[in-house]
């Protein structure tokens, strides 16, 4: 009876919300702490609103210096997302454009790598507390979630919230500069990360979706095709990656995937073709002829630039 009024007093005063008894815990409801409690969050809500309101301001004005933001998606892993992605890059800074590459991928981000960056050890924090992207070459620079890896094989495992809350960070902390282009490379699918992109970024100008010509890969395009409609965003085109194998001793060609089914997807989504990107293999010296793969990239980035394919959201 007296632990039932000392623990009564307790509850009453809030003084504690959990006492012993031989060593067991009982645990009580503290009025007054759950009161201090819901101010403390109602004050932490107040200041995750007031952050959110610096990022987003953060992020126009970054986006703002920026012509174009095109968001690079596949519906299925394994097709060649991030290969059509940096070649696209590298095509658009050799025409003379300025060209951001931000890899979203945060489970898996090999931008860096393809472009042999140590973006570790070379991502800095400039004066202002901004992001510096890393400088490949006059006209290309990246970022991504790895320049904060430590260990390159270590394994991303986080959940939504911590997701969008990364891409944000880096969408308001990286300062790009006046570019052309800003190509945002994303994981495939459709899920948070995309989504992330798609409410943040302003304007986003619209995405390419990266295929092969294999029947799986071409479901999944079409899922990406509907991803973007019921978001709002533009749809760029269809690339098909890998649409034939490029034999690095005797140059004949063959379609290992099948043939034309970016093309076919295309028509049956009502979405323009951007074009067909071959696969080329290394020959036994460790030597290979990219001229074809280089020709295909170029032309593509070609046609993005003039923008004579990119349908409106209208349109649709």
């Amino acid at each position: 009876m007296s632990f039932k009024v000392y623990g009564l007093h307790i509850w009453l005063f809030g003084l504690r919300n959990h006492t012993r008894v031989d060593g067991f815990p009982l645990h009580f409801i503290s009025p007054v702490t759950t009161f201090l409690g819901r101010d403390r969050r109602g004050a932490m809500a107040a200041l995750d609103f007031e952050k959110r309101v610096a990022q987003r301001t953060a992020i126009r004005e970054h986006m703002d210096k920026i012509g174009r933001k095109i968001l690079v998606m596949s519906g299925k892993g394994g097709v060649g997302k991030t290969t059509v992605a940096v070649g696209l890059a590298q095509a658009l800074a050799a025409r003379g454009e300025r060209v951001g590459l931000l890899d979203t991928d945060l489970h898996g981000p090999n931008v860096a790598k393809m472009l042999q960056v140590d973006l570790a050890s070379r991502f800095s924090e400039g004066p202002d507390g901004m992001l510096v992207p890393v400088e490949v070459n006059g006209n290309l620079s990246i970022a991504g979630v790895d320049s904060a890896m430590e260990d390159k094989e270590d394994a991303i495992i986080w959940r939504g919230p911590m997701k969008s809350m990364v891409i944000n960070d880096l969408l308001a902390r990286v300062a790009w500069g006046p570019l052309d282009y800003l190509l945002i490379d994303s994981p495939p699918g459709s899920g948070d990360e995309q989504l992330t992109v798609c409410k943040s970024i302003p304007e986003l100008t619209g995405a390419i979706i990266v295929t092969t010509a294999q029947e799986v890969s071409l479901l999944d395009a079409v899922r990406s095709v509907t991803f973007c409609r019921k978001m709002g965003i533009a749809i760029i085109g269809v690339v098909e990656n890998m649409s034939s194998f490029v034999c690095p001793d005797c140059g004949s060609t063959t379609a290992i995937f099948g043939s034309e089914g970016g093309r076919r997807i295309a028509a049956k989504t009502g979405t323009p073709f951007l074009g067909s990107v071959p696969l080329v293999a290394h020959r036994s010296d460790g030597t290979s002829d990219t001229h074809a793969l280089d020709e295909a990239l170029d032309e593509i980035a070609r046609i993005v630039h003039e923008g004579m394919t990119c349908s409106s959201v209208e349109e649709r």
